[in-house]
């Protein structure tokens, strides 16, 4: 048995034993280092400060969410687990979005700074100083979205269920599909980093109830659409549970970039309507509604009247019925 004295080695023997070719192709392309040097704030010196071994990272960020369902697990307290998994990826997406907002404040800076421009040497200073803020923030954005994604295929490997954030997108590397929110993508004509929040290809509509019990038969719809439409693009109307529910599981597990309508509560009472319209409006090449209220209803109803290849899904095709 090998002793280990320190993470770091612990950490390098586990990451050769466990290689992942995927994963760490991944990693090593998220903690690159651009420049010697670093600059975290537009007020701290640079100074020189290496990005952290990205092997040591994979296993730490596995190790903390694999351990926690491994000790909960045939115990009393296993139930919490998910919620206690969740919180850990979610504390990565949170941290992530904080560096976005500081490298969209540098960025906004750096555009200022091109625009009037000036041939003094203060301004080539403060231009290179602004330019390496943006690179050192972006660096660290990506490498912290590396590994708030793979905190979410943990997630999701051990619950069945994709992680996704309470509030906004989580726009993904190549380890998991982004779950992109819809107002995100109706606004990102504007913004740069555009294939992100406004992935490009055929939508597919989906939505339905909140009871539903037989899981393979939707995920088989699904495999099939996506066998005609590879490049698919799902649209489903957010809802945490039933149907919803599981189109973001199947989304997940086969990669496949999600569009999440939520309900926008200043439309009060028309706001499952106008969401209808809004999924309407991405004219989607073809649509799965499985049976559930009457927005399920309306949004069918829609759809038809567009000529949009339908598939009504009811609750009497499961093959596992309800209450059983």
């Amino acid at each position: 048995m090998t002793n280990f004295t320190n993470f770091a080695d612990l950490a390098s023997h586990i990451a050769a034993s466990r290689g992942n070719d995927a994963q760490v192709e991944t990693y090593e392309g998220a903690f690159l280092e651009h420049d010697e040097m670093a600059k975290m704030t537009i007020v701290d010196p640079a100074e020189k400060a290496e990005m952290p071994d990205p092997d040591q990272v994979r296993v730490a960020v596995e190790m903390m969410m694999a351990t926690m369902f491994d000790v909960l697990r045939d115990t009393r307290m296993e139930e919490f687990a998910r919620d206690l998994a969740w919180g850990f990826a979610n504390s990565f997406h949170v941290v992530a979005k904080r560096i976005e907002g500081r490298e969209d404040d540098a960025a906004k800076k750096l555009g200022d700074l091109a625009r009037n421009y000036d041939p003094s040497e203060s301004y080539a200073f403060e231009l290179e100083d602004t330019q390496l803020l943006c690179q050192t923030l972006q660096g660290c954005r990506e490498a912290m979205e590396c590994m708030r994604d793979h905190a979410a295929e943990v997630y999701r490997v051990e619950t069945g269920k994709p992680f996704s954030p309470v509030r906004g997108s989580r726009v993904s590397s190549a380890l998991t599909a982004s779950m992109v929110d819809a107002r995100d993508y109706l606004a990102s004509r504007a913004r740069e980093r555009r294939e992100q929040f406004a992935p490009e290809g055929p939508v597919v509509a989906f939505s339905g109830g909140q009871v539903w019990e037989d899981v393979d038969l939707l995920w088989d719809g699904l495999d099939s659409i996506k066998a005609r439409v590879p490049e698919m693009i799902l649209a489903t109307t957010a809802q945490a549970k039933g149907c919803d529910a599981v189109a973001h599981a199947w989304a997940a597990s086969r990669g496949v970039k999600v569009i999440q309508f939520r309900l926008d509560k200043s439309q009060g009472n028309r706001a499952a309507f106008v969401r209808n319209d809004r999924i309407l409006g991405l004219k989607p090449v073809e649509a799965v509604v499985c049976e559930g209220s009457g927005i399920q209803q309306n949004l069918a109803q829609k759809l038809r009247q567009a000529g949009v290849p339908l598939h009504i899904v009811r609750l009497a095709h499961q093959r596992i019925k309800q209450g059983a």
